[in-house]
């Protein structure tokens, strides 16, 4: 094993299934925030996957500035119109020239910011509905290259400097709450969507448990075309409800009440409708990085960072590798490792050295009655050192689409 600084300790609290209160948001796919995260990463798959083909390695991009401005919408029953489309700029820094080539990095972005909103929001149509607009530009010479191959004096070679010195926390396993809240939103807009089109994709979850009630509050977007009247939205929305006491009931033995749309109005007539199934066609403005960890979770009884995953170099950027590995490795401990309650791991960055050489690496455990830290030590020292071993693993799983950052 290598001589990592890998810590091992308690944490300094309760479990957090053990805690009297608990909350826990998502934000969905469609939510204006969901979608800066979305298009920043699916751009910079596309930039880092096109550097490869191009010249065999990933120059120095970031698109994690992305922003997202609101347009205007008159929903109606049956079917409204945009009146302003929404505005979404893809902002950061890319390298165009490279060793007497010109790589087209704006027009590589455009491209995969289209074809992320054709797949995964298919209600808002590219040019009538959302504008999307892109302005990279070239970051310095010293940091158009990020990943040195060569850099023996660093002791690790083929293994990228850390370009900044910064951290990443995870956590496992993920409470009942925490389970509830990421499969709700995730089947709402998977198999639930696929039969009800009237549920648009701008679905957020907030979970509050207290002792052992947990209420699951749902803002749903419907999509006026497929809302015929009033009674038609009322029928939708109960729907959503009854699917989500189902998945909780799935997920815990607790009760569960189930509350959707709470901001309705019936008598006023103010209700959740929308044209295109997002709020952004209607003054919420969203933003990368305001939204959901890299865990997919907004969980305030938990360590979190607030970097902005989405969107930075999968390379080096520790900002992103880190808040990855950490719930990677908090994930590998608790699948192998009996005894463990509840896990969080923080890892530390030290600008200049090899990521695969935290300056720290944190691992705190609260452990099943009658077993002692101790006792598991040994067994999640290994666990830690190999994950941090094979670091540039994440880069490549990253940039193959197979990890999500939001």
């Amino acid at each position: 094993m290598s001589e990592r600084n890998i810590r091992i300790g308690s944490i300094d609290r309760q479990a957090v299934e053990d805690q009297d209160v608990e909350i826990v948001e998502r934000k969905g796919i469609g939510h204006p925030d969901s979608i800066c995260d979305g298009i920043a990463e699916s751009v910079a798959g596309a930039l880092a996957r096109e550097y490869l083909d191009r010249v065999g390695e990933v120059l120095h991009f970031n698109t994690d500035e992305t922003q997202l401005v609101a347009g205007e919408a008159a929903p109606a029953f049956g079917g409204g119109e945009v009146i302003d489309p929404i505005y979404l700029l893809i902002v950061g820094r890319a390298t165009k020239h490279y060793e007497g080539r010109t790589i087209p990095a704006e027009t590589i972005a455009l491209r995969a910011a289209r074809e992320y909103l054709e797949s995964e929001i298919p209600q808002l149509t590219v040019g009538e509905d959302i504008v999307v607009d892109v302005k990279l530009g070239e970051g310095s010479g010293d940091l158009q290259e990020v990943f040195d191959e060569d850099d023996e004096a660093a002791g690790s070679v083929g293994v990228p400097m850390a370009n900044d010195t910064s951290f990443g926390v995870g956590h496992a396993p993920l409470t009942e709450t925490e389970q509830i809240v990421i499969e709700t939103e995730r089947r709402l807009n998977g198999d639930y969507a696929a039969s009800n089109p009237e549920l648009g994709p701008d679905v957020k979850i907030m979970g509050k448990r207290e002792g052992e009630k947990i209420d699951v509050t749902v803002a749903a977007a419907m999509v006026d075309e497929h809302i015929a009247d009033l009674d038609a939205y009322i029928d939708a929305v109960e729907s959503v409800r009854e699917f989500v006491a189902d998945v909780a009931r799935d997920h815990t033995a607790r009760e569960v009440d189930v509350h959707v749309n709470t901001a309705d109005d019936y008598e006023e007539g103010s209700i959740y409708l929308t044209v295109t199934g997002t709020s952004a066609e209607q003054g919420d403005d969203g933003s990368v990085g305001r939204g959901n960890r890299a865990n997919g979770l907004i969980t305030p009884n938990r360590s979190m960072s607030m970097e902005a995953t989405s969107g930075k170099n999968p390379v080096n950027h520790i900002g992103k590798i880190y808040n990855l590995l950490s719930t990677e490795i908090a994930e590998e401990v608790v699948a192998e490792v009996d005894g463990i309650r509840d896990l969080r791991v923080r890892l530390l960055s030290q600008i200049g050295r090899p990521i695969d050489q935290p300056h720290v690496a944190d691992v705190q455990v609260v452990t099943d009655d009658g077993i002692a830290v101790s006792d598991v030590e040994q067994e999640v020292r290994p666990i830690v050192d190999r994950e941090l071993g094979d670091v540039t693993e994440i880069t490549r799983r990253v940039i193959d689409g197979d990890l999500s950052t939001f």
